[in-house]
């Protein structure tokens, strides 16, 4: 797909301002509607067996966020795909992960996707290779330019991100290491981007969020719950894609079964941004305008969540 013309001086300072001015409009309304200002009560939905970004055997799983480089944390200046960000803008003192699911290599090197990793408390395969849409267009490609897209907006507005992967053309990482690698570099939000396979005759997003797995997510499970209300409101309001009508909940999932979040010690969320085997979300999904909207919304969605602190 062709690559995105990026954002000029002016149309970047622009974006900072109209950010600032959007997220200050959209806590104010939320602390109003909760008076307290409170998280929201867990509504929990039910998991539909679908195809979603892990799919494995089960087994027995280490701790949270395990991994060999552990004792050696990278700072987010050590992780793939690092940003410098601009430390003083509205987002500077905060650190992104952002994880662009699958990796175009995948596909050519089934032994080492297919190795089974802790996914929590069970095992699954390290990686899949991911949906495509009826025309050829790889969820692993969306992935990888629709992150691009959300770090070029989130560090003009000061963030640190860090990607989990350096290109669309290697291997993996698996997900325990793109759990761990938002691990060590303190992230205050993580979003995993992928776009979903179901079947054909269902379209729209939905965003999905842990629900809680004893002895893994249970400090997570209150935060990621608020990013995911905050990314899935500007995600339907910006993208024009209607929450998942093949799905309860509204746009909203919870989950126990996903290693990359059942290992996550920083708040985190998956993003299902459209069907790819859906006719009418598969133009959106591959269309570079869509997507620089689409970028605009969900940098929106994460900077309300990252500036309620």
């Amino acid at each position: 797909m062709p690559a995105s013309v990026p954002a000029g001086p002016r149309s970047r300072a622009v974006r900072a301002l109209s950010l600032v001015a959007l997220t200050t409009t959209v806590l104010f309304a939320t602390a109003c509607a909760s008076g307290s200002g409170a998280a929201p009560e867990d509504d929990p939905t039910a998991a539909i067996p679908l195809p979603g970004p892990e799919d494995g055997g089960a087994g027995t799983g280490a701790g949270p966020g395990t991994s060999d480089s552990a004792d050696d944390a990278a700072r987010p200046s050590d992780g793939p795909g690092a940003g410098d960000g601009a430390a003083d803008g509205p987002l500077g003192t905060r650190v992104v992960l952002i994880d662009p699911g699958h990796n175009g290599g995948n596909a050519e090197a089934p032994d080492e996707i297919n190795a089974m990793v802790s996914a929590g408390p069970e095992r699954k395969a390290c990686d899949t290779v991911g949906a495509e849409s009826g025309d050829g267009y790889p969820e692993h490609e969306f992935n990888w330019d629709l992150a691009l897209l959300v770090k070029e907006r989130l560090e003009a507005d000061g963030a640190t991100v860090v990607l989990t992967r350096d290109d669309n053309e290697s291997v993996g990482p698996c997900i325990d290491e793109r759990a761990a690698i938002g691990n060590e570099t303190e992230a205050d939000a993580a979003l995993s981007i992928h776009a979903d396979g179901a079947p054909a005759s269902g379209r729209g997003f939905h965003v999905i969020a842990p629900g809680e797995v004893d002895g893994f997510t249970e400090d997570i499970v209150e935060p990621s719950r608020l990013l995911a209300e905050d990314l899935r409101r500007e995600y339907r309001e910006g993208s024009g894609i209607p929450y998942a009508d093949y799905l309860d909940g509204d746009g909203l999932d919870e989950r126990t079964d996903l290693g990359g979040l059942n290992l996550s010690t920083v708040p985190k969320v998956f993003l299902e941004a459209g069907n790819m085997r859906n006719e009418e979300d598969a133009a959106l999904l591959s269309d570079p305008a869509w997507q620089e909207e689409a970028a605009d919304a969900i940098a929106r969605g994460l900077a309300v969540y990252l500036m309620r602190e």
